[in-house]
């Protein structure tokens, strides 16, 4: 038996019988068989029912369902194309039908049955998440693999899944077989669950079963170990309605007049008592009438999560919880809302060690059928979103039961995947996190964060482009990148030639979330770009500092001053080729001293300007060579002053003096 089926059959587990009214068609047995939840028993009936050709549609209609309630989806696909297109077919199968193909990777059929469901459902939730502009909706997820799984070795032929880690010892529920006389179970013919522990990371060990009082003649699983307020160990775990040796029914009639006793599931907590685990108290969350179960309890022991039917969700199963007074109480349930709970199945809820909740859903967009999901929460701890994990943690079939353990890395997640060696299996999982490289660009020679520096970065390999970013007003970047690579960074600015650093993550530990990788960047020689300058022009014939090249200078300044305060630089300035050679010397050194006295009036230090020098017209930037030949806004670019970079840090020159 497994218990998420127990949940995705409305958490429901018939341990008495349903008893008919009336009914005398030869399928009577099977129907009973069915309505006892005795799937595997029920199975041969419908099948015989085919071969006699009795009341085949009904039939049909019963073996899918069978198989969906045994989770074998590929098997209910043959029987649900033998009724669904029947006019009579209720509408409730198409998403039943939809949800059994893309499991089964049949995607074109699945869209195809998901909008028939719509036609008829349009205020589903689950259609906004499988349908998104008229087609099957694909999952948004990181294309890097973060997780290793592997099965552990002591899955059999029957069901184990969920797990919990304590004292060394790996705690899981199973149906495996524990003697001779073993009652079976009518859902799938498997033995009834009970707890079993083994040492966690022996491969070879034998597991045992929990002593005391935990396992009954009825199922339990979800076992969780937990404080009360005198810090004394306690279990919380899940069983049917059986406390005291006594046997809790709920009774309700069917539509066809059919009764069924239901014994749902409960959360109980046992106490050690004279060094043996005894069951003490039936928790104030539980209820006869709908069940609730897989307890998980947070690390500050202020909060009881679980799974319940009870009146008043969103449909199916939803997440709760509990607050846990100092004392030990149980508080009022609170549904954990909308973001988590869909009209489908929300189960397994499970808080690690950092207060984030996980748990499995087939009401979310997944893989297949309950896929592993985890919460996205803000600064408050209010939840925003919740995220699938992924393959290859989730597959096509049902994964639940995730399980981390404190280092964050390691853990065990339950799948029934194809592959495995039972109905569902244990599976060990290593996290892969997420590897970030982050650093500061700062200018080598003042230190000060660059902003605007482009990042790529490059498989060494390959020479592929991985990635890049650009730096922000700190001079701060980050970029995630794979393990067991070596790669190259190139960093890029306008005002710094390029720089290539080169690291690698092949050692990386795999718990490092985290390379720090800052870089320098030497400045380029030329105060131009520095500065952000634009040519500094002066008046045909005149050595006299306009407004518009006053603006430039004061950028100069301002490098010379703030950015680079040890900066020492030359000036020269040069005339268009209007005139002699004699005339455009004259008026170059005048036009040199002009800008010399304008940065020195406005605070640069005389010995931080090697020199200042006019020279004329012999270095034009264009070929123009009189008025005649050349536009006035093209001589005027040949009226100009450069400042080229001496050195940018230490003292060359000491004395107040400036060569011409």
């Amino acid at each position: 038996m497994k218990s998420k089926n127990i949940f995705l059959a409305t958490l429901t587990l018939v341990l008495s019988h349903a008893v008919a009214f009336a009914q005398s068609d030869r399928h009577q047995e099977a129907d009973e068989l069915f309505n006892k939840f005795a799937y595997a028993k029920a199975i041969p009936k419908y099948e015989q029912m085919v071969v006699d050709g009795h009341n085949e549609s009904h039939a049909f209609q019963r073996l899918a369902e069978c198989y969906l309630l045994l989770r074998d989806f590929e098997k209910s696909i043959p029987y649900f194309k033998r009724f669904i297109e029947h006019s009579d077919t209720p509408t409730n199968f198409y998403f039943k039908y939809a949800m059994a193909l893309k499991s089964s990777g049949e995607e074109k059929e699945a869209l195809k049955w998901l909008k028939k469901y719509k036609k008829y459902h349009k205020n589903d939730s689950r259609i906004k998440q499988f349908l998104k502009d008229g087609n099957l909706a694909s999952i948004v997820f990181n294309s890097r693999e973060r997780y290793e799984v592997e099965p552990v070795s002591f899955n059999t032929e029957y069901s184990e899944f969920g797990t919990f880690l304590h004292d060394g010892k790996l705690y899981f529920s199973s149906s495996r077989k524990n003697g001779k006389n073993d009652k079976l179970y009518d859902w799938n013919n498997e033995p009834w669950l009970d707890i079993y522990y083994v040492p966690e990371g022996n491969t070879i060990a034998t597991p045992k079963k929990f002593e005391g009082g935990v396992n009954s003649k009825y199922h339990e699983s979800s076992l969780v170990f937990s404080t009360d307020y005198k810090n004394d160990t306690v279990i919380y775990f899940t069983r049917n309605n059986y406390f005291q040796n006594k046997e809790g029914f709920h009774t309700k009639k069917k539509e066809d007049k059919e009764v069924e006793n239901l014994n749902n599931l409960k959360i109980y907590k046992a106490e050690r008592i004279n060094g043996e685990w005894k069951v003490t108290r039936n928790l104030k969350t539980n209820a006869d009438h709908y069940s609730t179960g897989h307890p998980s309890i947070n690390t500050e022991r202020t909060l009881l999560f679980f799974a319940s039917d009870r009146p008043g969700g969103y449909g199916g199963t939803d997440i709760y919880y509990s607050k846990i007074h100092p004392r030990g109480g149980i508080g009022q349930p609170v549904n954990a809302g909308p973001i988590v709970n869909t009209s489908g199945n929300e189960m397994f809820p499970y808080i690690n060690n950092e207060g984030q909740l996980f748990f499995s859903s087939d009401g979310h967009l997944g893989f297949g059928q309950l896929d592993v999901f985890a919460t996205v929460a803000d600064s408050t701890g209010q939840i925003k979103e919740v995220v699938n994990l992924g393959k290859p943690l989730n597959s096509e079939k049902d994964d639940f039961g995730y399980y981390a353990l404190d280092n964050g890395i390691d853990g065990y997640v339950s799948s029934n995947r194809k592959g495995g060696k039972g109905s569902d299996d244990i599976y060990k999982f290593r996290f892969i996190p997420s590897l970030t490289v982050e650093g500061v660009v700062t200018d080598a020679v003042n230190l000060k964060p660059l902003d605007s520096v482009e990042i790529s970065i490059y498989d060494q390999a390959t020479g592929e482009l991985m990635s890049k970013t650009t730096t922000d007003k700190n001079g701060e970047y980050q970029l995630l990148i794979n393990r067991n690579k070596n790669y190259r960074i190139e960093a890029v600015r306008r005002t710094h030639p390029h720089k290539s650093v080169y690291f690698s993550t092949k050692t990386i530990d795999r718990a490092t979330k985290l390379i720090k990788q800052d870089i320098q960047l030497e400045p380029v020689l030329d105060v131009k770009l520095l500065a952000g300058l634009k040519k500094i022009y002066f008046d045909f014939n005149n050595a006299a500092i306009r407004p518009d090249a006053a603006l430039e200078l004061n950028k100069v300044i301002k490098l010379m001053k703030e950015t680079y305060p040890e900066m020492v630089i030359k000036l020269e300035s040069h005339t268009d080729p209007v005139g002699s050679h004699s005339y455009n010397d004259e008026l170059s050194e005048r036009r040199a001293k002009s800008t010399y006295e304008y940065l020195v009036g406005n605070g640069i230090a005389k010995h931080r300007i090697l020199s200042y020098k006019g020279f004329g017209k012999r270095m034009p930037v264009n070929e123009c060579n009189s008025k005649t030949d050349c536009p006035p806004e093209e001589l005027e670019l040949n009226r100009r002053t450069e400042f080229p970079v001496v050195q940018l840090k230490g003292t060359l020159v000491t004395r107040n003096n400036v060569s011409k």
